[in-house]
């Protein structure tokens, strides 16, 4: 059948959400690999979207009214492409050809698996946060963002995974999910958000540490640092424990991508442990042949561990 060309409008779309994934956000496309087609470009569709608003908080080379301007106008885009209620799921909108490809391939993507505008524009209202809130008094406040930038991805993500069993319980280890990979994210790149002026790390947990800003600033690791540090990956490795059923619940064909990204992310906790929690001299990072390995692991794990079909 001869494609037509709203077809090759909507394909161009989501290979243009593709290469945005592949480019900016390597963890990921690792554990989309082995994903059926149409799942795989609805992820990137969401993690293309998810890209362009934290490269809107980021962009250092913009004033903070210009970037605040660039991630309204997304919002604006996203409720263009999702209209109404905002669950597509209750009142599908079809495609709109006049909007931008991003919001061709989120708004089929919703059509397709019924994702929910709110978790959303959730991620986006997390990425203003970056512009007016660089400290944080404690887990409470650090995780709220937790769930903005990272849990809410995780539950968009969950639709177009597809899942069975009840749907309170199946979002909450989603959130818990989310909520252990930005941990992982926060610990692993405290240089580079410090240099931005951006300290996400609990301020009272740093208190009761005997680490201050100034220590951040230096990079010094000591006695006091290493048990902080090892406080946070304890407490990043415990959510993940807390999401780990997850996969259980996940439809057979998607499980791959959450175990992938949880075995991913634990094997940069397991880095940073290694460096003796020195974060400051080099970022803790895996090889790409190292995520290959770790996908088959995952892989492997989820087809031993299989329970639903």
């Amino acid at each position: 059948m001869a494609r037509t060309p709203e077809d090759l409008e909507l394909e161009a779309a989501y290979a243009h959400c593709h290469e945005i994934v592949a480019a900016r956000a390597k963890n990921f496309i690792y554990s989309f690999m082995l994903l059926p087609p149409a799942r795989r470009r609805g992820l990137e569709a969401i993690y293309a979207y998810c890209r362009v608003a934290d490269d809107f908080a980021d962009d250092d080379g913009l004033e903070t009214v210009e970037r605040a301007s660039l991630l309204a106008d997304l919002r604006l885009r996203l409720h263009q492409a999702l209209p109404l209620s905002g669950d597509a799921r209750q009142d599908p909108a079809p495609p709109n050809p006049e909007i931008d490809p991003l919001m061709l391939a989120l708004a089929d993507t919703a059509q397709r698996f019924g994702i929910q505008r709110l978790d959303l524009d959730l991620v986006a209202i997390g990425c203003e946060q970056d512009l007016i809130k660089a400290r944080y008094a404690n887990w409470e406040e650090l995780r709220d963002y937790c769930y903005h930038v990272a849990s809410a991805v995780g539950l968009a993500c969950l639709e177009v995974f597809g899942y069975r069993g009840p749907e309170a319980e199946v979002r909450t280890l989603g959130v818990d999910l989310g909520l252990a990979m930005q941990l992982t994210n926060v610990i692993r790149d405290v240089r580079e958000d410090v240099e931005r002026d951006r300290i996400y790390l609990p301020a009272d947990e740093l208190e009761r540490f005997g680490i201050d800003e100034a220590q951040l600033r230096e990079g010094r690791v000591d006695d006091n640092w290493r048990a902080f540090a090892a406080f946070q990956v304890a407490r990043a490795r415990d959510l993940f424990e807390r999401a780990a059923p997850l996969e259980r619940y996940v439809r057979r064909r998607s499980r791959i991508c959450p175990a992938a990204l949880a075995t991913i992310y634990k094997a940069v906790l397991n880095e940073i442990e290694a460096a003796d929690y020195d974060v400051f001299s080099r970022r803790a990072s895996l090889s790409g042949r190292r995520k290959l390995g770790l996908l088959g692991q995952a892989f492997g794990r989820t087809i031993a561990g299989a329970l639903t079909p």
